[in-house]
């Protein structure tokens, strides 16, 4: 109320100040004056809106009658040619200001659906952040009130039979019953009294759950734009989530498919060695001492293979459900290789070990006997594919807050290419996968146990010169 007070005192004096001008020092024709007073209601209306224009209209009137249209200081007027004058510019005036208001009001709207567009593309992005529906779901009402500046927000799915909320206040003010009725009738709800609007979520002519907003000032074809966003997202979450599930499922059956025909491969080599060597222990031959303790290690051997082939693929398959157990402790690396060139003993036979461990190396955060599996799977590697009585070196040392552990070896070396692939699952070189056995799992288990204590693997190589396997540890 001050304000329109203080509106209309301000259009007087604009309408004085400019009379006073004219009168007292600028003496011009009526014409002119005309003018100027026009365009001060122009820029009056196009401030403050139609009713403070109409008022300074009728006042500027009045003004005009009253000091530049003989005779002067009375408010009649001699000439009948002056008051055609005097109708015309009231008319013109008044006019001038609706036009005026109507295009300030048209300003407005247009800025106001403007924001509202911001607001809708900004509030769009949000939703396509998330793909889990029941995440989506529980963000929806506060990403609402954040982005239309609405007091509470509630969200009602017809296929869940469930409802969401920005906020207790918002359970209060939206009962389940009426937001399951908005979406059973599909019609929207709008109570501008109470600021309260219920909007239906439709996909094309089939409601899927009901938007619910207090302090609700939102045009209807924003809260329909919203509703048609937030129905567009749900869906799109449901359709990702079934799509995840379906991919997950199929790469599942392949892991499976490609696992069993890898296992089954290699099974075949060392059943048949078994087999030979029991036919020929059982058989009527006659052997000698040598022949049979041959035979004998050859079975052994074979049957350590197999069990381990058993044990990689079952490994395989718990990393992939997340079923591995660790238990940490703080330890020596220097424990973990050691064990690990004692259990590969026979896979090395043919190569010298040189060992190169400081003294002062600093404990670190593992499990030692995944530790243990991930240097034998090294060294089993660097053993199967390194020409027989070349070195293999083990290192150990400290770099930035971690112990990072080295088998390097003197083979034929690795492709800049095949790097990165060898240490995904059932990846075998392709140079070397008919020439030398192997599941291509032990690697893939290798990565897969450091990333869990929190390190990193890798390799650089050159192609005749060797490769250099290493893996990262954080100090303890």
């Amino acid at each position: 109320m001050d304000n329109s007070i203080l509106r209309f005192a301000a259009s007087t004096a604009i309408v004085s100040a400019i009379v006073v001008l004219y009168f007292r020092w600028l003496h011009v024709n009526p014409t002119t004056v005309g003018f100027s007073l026009l365009l001060a209601i122009l820029l009056i209306s196009a401030a403050w809106g139609l009713r403070y224009a109409i008022f300074t209209a009728i006042v500027a009137t009045v003004g005009y009658n009253y000091f530049f249209l003989p005779p002067l200081f009375r408010f009649t007027i001699a000439d009948p040619q002056n008051w055609i004058a005097l109708f015309a510019f009231l008319v013109t005036a008044v006019v001038a200001s609706q036009l005026s208001e109507r295009a300030r009001r048209g300003t407005v709207y247009a800025d106001q659906r403007r924001r509202e567009v911001e607001r809708l593309y900004a509030f769009s992005q949000q939703l396509w952040l998330s793909e889990n529906v029941f995440e989506l779901l529980n963000i929806i009402p506060k990403h609402i009130v954040d982005s239309f500046n609405v007091s509470g927000a509630a969200v009602f799915l017809e296929g869940k039979q469930e409802a969401y909320f920005f906020d207790e206040v918002s359970r209060s003010l939206f009962p389940i019953d009426q937001l399951k009725a908005i979406s059973d009738r599909g019609e929207p709800v709008l109570d501008r009294e109470h600021r309260i609007c219920y909007m239906p979520l439709r996909m094309g002519a089939r409601s899927v759950g009901t938007l619910g907003l207090a302090g609700c000032d939102l045009s209807r074809e924003s809260l329909e734009a919203i509703g048609s966003l937030v129905a567009i997202s749900i869906e799109r979450a449901n359709t990702v989530e079934k799509l995840t599930r379906s991919e997950a499922a199929r790469e599942s059956d392949r892991l499976r498919s490609v696992l069993l025909d890898s296992v089954t491969h290699e099974f075949r080599t060392p059943l048949t060695a078994i087999k030979a060597s029991a036919e020929t222990l059982l058989s009527d031959i006659e052997l000698e001492k040598p022949q049979r303790e041959d035979l004998l290690q050859v079975i052994n051997e074979e049957s350590d293979r197999l069990n381990r082939l058993v044990g990689e693929a079952g490994e395989v398959a718990q990393l992939d459900s997340h079923q591995l157990q660790f238990r940490f402790e703080t330890d020596q690396i220097r424990e973990a290789i050691d064990a690990a060139i004692k259990t590969s003993q026979s896979a090395l036979r043919h190569h010298p070990i040189e060992v190169k461990i400081p003294q002062n190396l600093p404990p670190v955060r593992m499990d030692r006997e995944r530790i243990t599996e991930v240097i034998i799977h090294l060294l089993d590697n660097t053993g199967k594919y390194s020409s027989p009585d070349t070195p293999i070196h083990i290192t150990a040392e400290v770099r930035d807050s971690e112990v990072v552990t080295s088998v390097a070896d003197h083979g034929p070396g690795i492709e800049e290419m095949e790097q990165e692939m060898i240490f995904d699952k059932f990846y075998r070189g392709r140079n070397q996968r008919m020439m030398i056995q192997g599941t291509g799992m032990g690697l893939a288990i290798a990565k897969a146990i450091i990333e869990l204590h929190g390190g990193k693997i890798g390799v650089t190589s050159q192609l005749g010169r060797g490769s250099l396997f290493y893996f990262s540890l954080p100090m303890a």
